[in-house]
């Protein structure tokens, strides 16, 4: 059979309310973020792995306080008077940024412009702010002081609902049994969940064939190691 070459077209995620899906992983997290009004001192860091629904919980925030987001990365060239203005702010993948003093310098400031004025602030990261290696003291003090929003690993619940989103921002229809059959064989987190589908919407394209379980085993089989006799 001729392979057809995957295009690589832009891929839009459905990241409104509505399209996250709420489990016992994630419920405290969406509570904390739905208080923000009560966040002491108007901020909040968010914490969970790769993968684990940071940057669609934060979207979520951001479009019911107007928040604009930014890269922590992307702070030392931002026009952070321009941000206050707008309100809220959202600081993505802020662990990034340890030891490099000019975003370190930026968030400082960031930080210090929005308590001026009461607005929120978000920061989602990885890890816990005392983990990033910040070299700034004053910085890591604030971060610091901050409530830790945390998002726990992915339920069954959780992890049955991402890949049938995942499937469906595809505009992909996986024939029955597939996401059973990957729930029992598959890395058990959100971020391989977005590895495999990503692969199979890949594979069922080149090969012009739908997103079956045989499809799914050999797509698996070259990202991950499965389980003798699991296969």
């Amino acid at each position: 059979m001729t392979r057809q070459l995957p295009l690589d077209l832009p891929l839009r995620a459905a990241r409104g309310r509505g399209d996250f899906f709420v489990s016992p992983a994630n419920a405290l997290a969406l509570a904390a973020l739905d208080d923000w009004r009560h966040w002491p001192d108007a901020k909040a860091v968010l914490c969970g792995p790769a993968g684990s629904g940071k940057t669609h919980l934060a979207a979520v925030w951001a479009a019911e306080t107007g928040a604009r987001v930014v890269p922590a990365g992307d702070l030392p060239g931002a026009d952070l008077p321009a941000l206050v203005a707008g309100g809220a702010v959202v600081v993505e993948d802020a662990d990034g940024i340890g030891g490099q003093e000019l975003a370190e310098r930026a968030l400082f400031h960031l930080h210090n412009m929005l308590a001026e004025v009461g607005a929120p602030l978000l920061v989602t990261a990885r890890l816990p702010p005392r983990d990033w290696g910040i070299v700034l003291p004053d910085l890591e003090t604030r971060l610091v002081a901050a409530p830790l929003i945390r998002l726990e690993p992915p339920d069954d619940a959780l992890l049955s609902a991402v890949l049938l989103k995942l499937f469906a921002d595809r505009q992909l229809t996986p024939a029955p049994g597939v996401i059973d059959w990957l729930m029992l064989r598959m890395p058990r987190s959100l971020q391989a969940a977005g590895t495999i589908v990503a692969a199979l919407d890949a594979r069922s394209l080149a090969d012009r064939r739908p997103v079956t379980v045989a499809l799914a085993r050999i797509v698996l089989a070259t990202l991950v190691e499965t389980p003798e006799g699991q296969a």
